[in-house]
């Protein structure tokens, strides 16, 4: 039988349940100085059941999404493939601690402590965006971890300096709601705002699903001013000398211009065994736009 465990944070010690509130988002130390490895935070998780012989599929989100992005999918992948499907929430997005540091060898590393002590490697890493990212970072610096690599609409290659995400996160820090309003009017107040910066419909209501009343008071759980500190280093990959000799997919949206052409030599590369992959009419959110392709495309790639 197919289940969805609770929403958990993996302590430091051994594992426990933590039921996701934003009442008090969790903010993790920052890493020591002169360190050689960022410090891990205790990742949000839903685990859903299924065979422990196969690798399990974890999906990593994307660039302000949350664990939540891929609840149907993931659902539906478990019960067609009967594999574990793991989905998490990235530091500082989420039900995942606030972290001042959002590197990708962070988010790599916290995927390092987590998928071990659950006992979910290898795996199938499949990552959105700058989960993508994540994913193919943690493929080239732990190989063993990760049995099959697809990043979905994203490459190891700067991000093109047309997207608006500094005047998004600029936007949302400039907004002031108050306190009396209710959370419907707080989405529409902030709807209205946003709607001078980004015309795209779809997109406010995405980020208006970071938007939360805690304690009476309306927040962000994204942590707004790391991702402003790391939007550079978010847009782009760090150079990286390993290559990872595993199966690798690059699923493409075919309206999206995320992942050109002149990706492929720095893919191939790193990745000498990537397939690409295109699936039609779909933008750069892949598995939102066209949910039966992505997941026909992730079923075959298994096979």
């Amino acid at each position: 039988m197919l289940r969805w465990a609770r929403a958990w944070r993996l302590p430091r010690r051994g594992l426990g349940p933590s039921s996701p509130s934003f009442s008090r988002v969790p903010v993790a130390p920052s890493s020591s100085q002169g360190g050689t490895e960022p410090r891990p935070v205790p990742l949000s998780y839903r685990l859903l059941d299924g065979e422990a012989t196969r690798p399990p599929l974890v999906f990593l989100h994307g660039l302000f999404g949350c664990k939540t992005n891929f609840n149907s999918i993931a659902k539906a992948l478990a019960q067609q493939t009967g594999r574990r499907v793991l989905t998490v929430d990235a530091r500082n997005h989420g039900d995942s601690p606030h972290s001042p540091d959002m590197s990708y060898e962070a988010m790599s590393q916290d995927l390092q402590d987590l998928l071990p002590q659950l006992g979910l490697v290898p795996c199938v890493l499949i990552g959105h965006s700058m989960g993508g990212r994540t994913a193919m970072l943690l493929a080239l610096q732990r190989p063993e971890l990760v049995e099959r690599l697809i990043a979905v609409d994203i490459s190891p290659v700067e991000s093109p300096s047309s997207l608006n995400f500094p005047n998004y996160i600029a936007a949302i820090r400039a907004i002031d709601i108050p306190d009396e309003a209710s959370l419907s009017s707080a989405r529409k107040l902030v709807d209205e705002k946003l709607s001078c910066v980004i015309q795209s419909i779809s997109m406010r209501q995405f980020l208006l699903t970071n938007l939360v009343e805690v304690d009476g008071r309306f927040t962000w759980r994204v942590n707004l001013d790391a991702l402003a500190q790391h939007l550079d280093k978010i847009l782009n990959f760090p150079p990286r000398p390993e290559t990872y000799s595993g199966p690798a997919l690059f699923l493409l949206g075919g309206n999206s211009q995320f992942v050109l052409p002149s990706h492929h030599p720095e893919i191939r590369r790193l990745f000498p065994r990537a397939q690409m992959q295109t699936v039609p009419n779909a933008s750069h959110w892949v598995h939102s736009d066209c949910p039966q392709d992505f997941m026909a495309a992730v079923r075959d790639f298994l096979a």
